[in-house]
């Protein structure tokens, strides 16, 4: 029996390390989503601040005055405007965290430190697993397999103890 339960935790452990070997990949495909969303956002500002030189405001002064119209649509657009720059400086703060993470699993940690709902979801619709060939992905899977086996051997010892101390029942003879 006890060969079944150390069979069945090495095949939990392989299965930890290929799922945990799949984070890098994943944060990788969640920072180029993160780049094209924030390269349309950039384009999107860009054509703000251009119209708002043009009127002879700045972009700020566009935002307030878009927002301040009685008209509910160009007020609406403000308040989009608004939360598009917002957006747009958490966008870029996150690809700087993610340029500049250089410990093992740093881009994975700085991606699941402040994730970008809308864009993590897009990466997990459109992932595609890969085989890992990186330092980090390599990592990852060493930490899923130890973490995995390792619970299993925990859990198994611990009811494997509590098996054991069990008291017998011993039958009674009348």
């Amino acid at each position: 029996m006890f060969r079944v339960f150390r069979t069945f935790g090495l095949a939990l452990g392989l299965l930890g390390g290929v799922v945990a070997a799949q984070a890098p990949e994943f944060a990788q495909q969640y920072a180029q989503r993160l780049g094209g969303a924030a390269d349309e956002l950039r384009r999107q500002v860009a054509v703000l601040e251009t119209d708002a030189q043009a009127s002879g405001t700045t972009r700020d002064g566009a935002v307030d005055r878009l927002r301040a119209n009685p008209d509910q649509l160009v007020a609406r657009r403000g308040d989009a405007a608004q939360a598009d720059i917002a957006r747009l400086a958490r966008l870029s703060a996150q690809q700087q965290a993610l340029a500049s993470a250089t410990s093992p699993l740093g881009r994975v940690v700085a991606m699941l430190r402040d994730p970008d709902l809308p864009v993590a979801e897009a990466a997990y619709r459109d992932f595609s697993p890969a085989i890992p060939t990186s330092a980090d992905g390599l990592a990852a899977g060493l930490i899923g397999f130890f973490v995995a086996w390792g619970g299993w051997r925990v859990a198994s010892d611990v009811g494997r103890r509590a098996v054991r101390r069990r008291p017998r029942e011993t039958a009674t003879v009348a």
